[in-house]
């Protein structure tokens, strides 16, 4: 149905160890379309951290991902971890930029936090993604100042999320779409799962309110996709 969509590209987040295997049977699946990232999720940050991070730096020793992702700082189901969270996400950040990969980033409940994170790690070798943004205009702009692209999905859509004045305010080059499938559907599919095929609904309300075409939009957003991510090896 995506690819029907006109969807060309599918970028898939990995979580844990126990994602790895459903993920790149996928990719194998759709060669073409389908690029696997390699990291830990956040929410996957535990007691045995460590052990999942050993098996994500393994993937990345044994063959070529697109992204080191999905990685980052989640405060809004435990905050149980925070300390373990932050160096998870300082050591992937590290191997990203040994291995000239783009990161992945989420940060619910911690876009401050993790924008300072940033700060310390930033240099000429580290880019990627701020996923599922739905920030302020100060937010944006720090991220922007970084380098780093912010990712448009299904808040858009929503009427009291504030999310379409700050994008007004961001230049096209620095956004690129996403849909976070299976969560955050964008109207008038929210509440119901979501799934790639929806990305042209996200699209349309992008050049609704940055008053574009949706081909300037599409056009706008495939450049910026080629500027973060490298074409499979």
């Amino acid at each position: 149905r995506a690819i029907g969509a006109g969807v060309g590209r599918f970028y898939l987040p990995n979580i844990d160890a126990g994602s790895v295997p459903a993920m790149l049977e996928l990719e194998a699946r759709h060669p073409d379309e389908c690029y696997a990232m390699m990291g830990v999720h956040p929410c996957s940050i535990k007691e045995d951290y460590k052990k999942e991070l050993a098996a994500a730096e393994k993937w990345l020793a044994k063959r070529p991902f697109a992204a080191v992702g999905e990685i980052g700082i989640d405060l809004y189901w435990d905050q149980t971890f925070i300390e373990e969270q932050k160096e998870a996400f300082n050591t992937q950040t590290g191997w990203a930029k040994e291995l000239g990969l783009p990161i992945v980033i989420h940060s619910r409940n911690s876009m401050d936090l993790v924008i300072e994170l940033l700060k310390k790690a930033k240099d000429e070798r580290l880019r990627g993604i701020l996923h599922c943004f739905s920030g302020t205009l100060e937010q944006a702009e720090e991220i922007m100042n970084l380098g780093f692209f912010l990712g448009i999905g299904g808040v858009l859509t929503y009427k009291n999320s504030g999310l379409s004045e700050v994008i007004k305010q961001v230049p096209l080059e620095y956004l690129v779409l996403e849909t976070d499938a299976p969560y955050l559907s964008p109207v008038p599919y929210r509440g119901k799962r979501n799934e790639s095929a929806f990305i042209r609904v996200i699209a349309e309300k992008l050049a609704e309110a940055k008053n574009l075409d949706i081909e300037a939009v599409a056009a706008g957003t495939t450049t910026n996709v080629e500027k973060i991510f490298a074409k499979k090896r």
